[in-house]
């Protein structure tokens, strides 16, 4: 296979990946104390989770992701085939949330209102589309990933040019003073923390193109570097236009973005907010596709290593693709999915988004805690290890770049995922990502039980 990634298109992979526009409007939503969160985060989690993903990235090359990683710290424990599991499921839910966002997008874009039926339809539509991509290598797909981590960075620009020029002429909606920019620790901003630190995930998936890199070495760590703090920068100034155009209590998690483009606009509807839509929704696949090819790779390693379900090492003969990951992908979303519509018609006012959206950040964070326990374990057992980049620091300062980054994931676990108060429309949001959260650990503790007890 041709190595066809140069360094710009490395850069781009990661911020196709990494930048996820639709999480812009639930960080929004905690008000101007995000950008304290944001400048903490980027120094407490973004630059140590960086360093160590470019360490190990560069290190351990392959298609295994963080479950390689894991699973040579750790050989003999079942924490390898937990990271890949949690890693794995993830996808799906994410996939079914964007799906969510779809139909809506389109009604936007063409003013036509969706039915259930023609809505479920094109939510599967969505899954299936990435799914049969999935099928070739990242390679084949470098124009859709380019095209939509450019895109991505003109819609962030659009709308942070936008709301500072409409705050400057009209006003800032939101206080301004000096006092509201000081972190927030109500329960409400807290419990969205923890997409911050979704926004700054997945260095690795990009760790796992190597092998169509042309010099993975150099090219990962600059692209991580540089990418990241790209990415950083349009995630300000993004929340900064969202913050300027709507009221911190009228920002909806599922369409914040688009809600102040039209605000700033001043239209619902025209060529201007139709093509707002057609490109944020082009964003969507671009962010799955990216996604689905360094999951599906991962699974698959984690598969040929028995610590995931035999199917999952299915393999594509044409390209050697993964393609028992991603069937199964499209398999569960479509599940989810269809769970979605009669969720909607019994409660069309649920948030079905950011209760998809909350469960599969929840895994995802759950996943990435072993790899820095990983990071100390393999410097210490694989010291001749040949390290091209090598995090610099003696052992306490190590020890620190680890388990702060385990700290912050821990506590925005327990803020998004466990009810902090009773009172029913707190339950009725939260309790299903309670509930979500333990029945996936529950069951890939079974699965893993079940191919241990197989394999003896």
């Amino acid at each position: 296979m041709n190595k066809k990634f140069n360094l710009g298109s490395v850069i781009l992979s990661v911020i196709c990946v990494v930048f996820v526009a639709e999480a812009a409007a639930p960080v929004a939503a905690i008000g101007n104390s995000q950008f304290f969160w944001w400048l903490f985060m980027i120094i407490a989690f973004l630059l140590p989770y960086g360093l160590i993903s470019s360490e190990l990235g560069t290190t351990y090359q392959g298609d295994g992701g963080l479950y390689d990683w894991v699973h040579q710290a750790f050989p003999g424990t079942r924490w390898g085939a937990r990271a890949s599991w949690w890693y794995w499921l993830n996808f799906p839910l994410w996939m079914a949330s964007l799906a969510v966002m779809c139909p809506d997008l389109i009604t936007i874009a063409t003013g036509i209102e969706i039915g259930i039926i023609p809505s479920a339809l094109i939510q599967l539509a969505f899954v299936w589309i990435v799914t049969l991509i999935a099928f070739y290598p990242v390679c084949d797909n470098i124009v859709i990933l380019n095209v939509s981590a450019i895109i991505k960075v003109v819609l962030a620009l659009l709308v942070g040019g936008m709301g500072l020029y409409f705050g400057l002429k009209n006003g800032f909606v939101n206080d301004m003073s000096a006092g509201s920019f000081l972190p927030s620790f109500n329960l409400d901003s807290l419990s969205y923390i923890s997409v911050i630190i979704f926004n700054m995930l997945g260095f690795e998936v990009v760790c796992t193109f190597s092998e169509d890199m042309r010099d993975p070495k150099k090219q990962i760590p600059q692209a991580i570097v540089i990418g990241g703090l790209a990415i950083a920068a349009i995630y300000l100034v993004g929340g900064l236009g969202i913050g300027a155009a709507i009221p911190t209590s009228e920002i909806s998690v599922d369409s914040g973005l688009i809600d102040a483009v039209m605000l700033m606009s001043g239209t619902e509807t025209g060529i201007f907010i139709s093509l707002v839509a057609l490109l944020f929704l082009v964003t969507l696949f671009g962010n799955m596709i990216s996604w689905s090819m360094g999951v599906n790779s991962t699974a698959a390693y984690a598969a040929d290593h028995g610590d995931m379900p035999k199917f999952f090492t299915k393999r594509w003969s044409k390209n050697d693709m993964p393609i028992g990951s991603a069937l199964m992908n499209g398999i569960v979303a479509s599940g989810i999915v269809l769970l979605g519509v009669i969720v909607n018609i019994v409660a069309p006012d649920s948030q079905l988004f950011w209760s998809f959206f909350a469960l599969n950040l929840v895994l995802l964070l759950m996943s990435y805690i072993p790899i820095f326990p990983a990071f100390l374990k393999l410097r210490k057992s694989d010291p001749d290890a040949e390290r091209p980049v090598k995090v610099p620091g003696g052992p306490i300062m190590l020890k620190i770049m680890a388990y702060v980054p385990i700290a912050l994931i821990v506590i925005s676990i327990f803020f998004t995922a466990f009810p902090l108060s009773f009172d029913a429309a707190t339950l009725s949001t939260v309790l299903p990502i309670t509930i979500g959260a333990i029945i996936s650990v529950v069951l890939g503790e079974i699965l893993i039980i079940a191919r241990e007890r197989k394999a003896n």
